[in-house]
């Protein structure tokens, strides 16, 4: 698939291209970033570089992977990343990072939702699944914020940096948005 661009009222998704690197290798120095995503740590320029020219671009090419810079207007900062991938019998999963000095704004929440309404719509997506490191509260409070319903903890469910460690699982399905589902959804008898 070709990049697309999304926007919303205060933010421009749009995939990263070669001029982000600074930013993007620059942003990934903080120590929170480094400690719940996998990303590499430390985190080299080149690392930034192998990021934006291989991982978007291949991800983008080969339809596994779409990822956006989040900016605040069209040429303003990064301000976050933010993806769906590991795509599954019509399932996506969703990561995303913000920028430190962005957070506390409701930038990524903004963005996330973006995000799950473009794969809902467009991506006949059935279900947007989120995961995180058990401790990470950030993540878990911009997931709660757009609606994802927290399902379990799973055991060894994340390996980052050569660690298997505990996970929370949440799901958001289209009709949380008030989407219609490309599937009729019979949820189980309680």
């Amino acid at each position: 698939m070709d990049p697309v661009t999304l926007t919303t009222d205060r933010l421009t998704l749009r995939t990263f291209v070669p001029a982000d690197i600074d930013e993007v290798c620059a942003a990934a120095q903080d120590p929170d970033i480094q400690r719940w995503t996998t990303i590499p740590s430390p985190y080299a320029r080149v690392d930034a570089e192998y990021f934006v020219t291989r991982v978007v671009a291949d991800g983008w090419r080969g339809d596994t992977e779409y990822t956006f810079a989040i900016r605040t207007e069209e040429h303003g900062p990064v301000v976050g990343a933010i993806s769906l991938h590991h795509p599954r019998a019509g399932s996506w999963e969703i990561g995303f990072w913000t920028a430190k000095r962005f957070r506390g704004r409701g930038y990524m929440t903004e963005a996330v939702l973006a995000l799950a309404r473009w794969a809902f719509t467009d991506l006949a997506c059935t279900r947007l699944e989120w995961r995180a490191e058990v401790g990470n509260v950030g993540s878990l409070t911009v997931a709660e914020r757009a609606g994802f319903t927290l399902e379990a903890t799973l055991r060894a469910g994340l390996p980052n940096k050569g660690v298997l460690r505990d996970c929370w699982l949440g799901s958001l399905l289209p009709t949380d948005l008030g989407l219609p589902t490309p599937l009729p959804y019979l949820p189980s008898p309680r």
